[in-house]
């Protein structure tokens, strides 16, 4: 493909995932930033440790919600910890829902929790893939 066109395609993604508010604008391009000839891929990297995470997060907060009684403090710890990672790479989605859930948490509120965590997965779901067809791009248009 051509390598113009490449790079034209790894703007227009970028400028989409900033205008539908998934990615936040600033910290996405601080960490974009950070790469250099030593380390080029260091943004790819970071979201790929950020998910890893998640995915941890993830499962020890389905652990906590299927128990019983519900730990409403180690759901709302869990959550707190998923909250900063997705604020970090800049996952303004993901980072709002987090923050739903934990109003829920503090509420007591078990079927609101419920709610929000599906709201949660999804929206880290939908980021995932979207960055991994920009990360696939910037790729093939670094090969170009």
């Amino acid at each position: 493909m051509d390598s113009n066109l490449l790079h034209r395609q790894v703007a227009y993604t970028k400028r989409c995932l900033f205008e539908q508010g998934y990615l936040d604008r600033d910290q996405f391009t601080q960490l974009e930033e950070l790469q250099d000839d030593t380390n080029p891929n260091f943004a790819e990297e970071i979201v790929s440790l950020f998910y890893n995470d998640s995915a941890r997060l993830i499962r020890s907060i389905e652990q906590t919600m299927a128990s019983k009684p519900t730990d409403f403090e180690k759901l709302d710890n869990d959550m707190h910890q998923f909250k900063g990672s997705s604020s970090s790479i800049g996952a303004n989605r993901v980072t709002d829902a987090c923050s739903q859930f934990r109003e829920y948490c503090l509420a007591g509120n078990l079927e609101g929790c419920t709610r929000s965590f599906q709201q949660v997965k999804q929206e880290h779901e939908i980021l995932k893939k979207k960055l991994d067809t920009y990360f696939q791009l910037v790729r093939q248009a670094g090969k170009g």
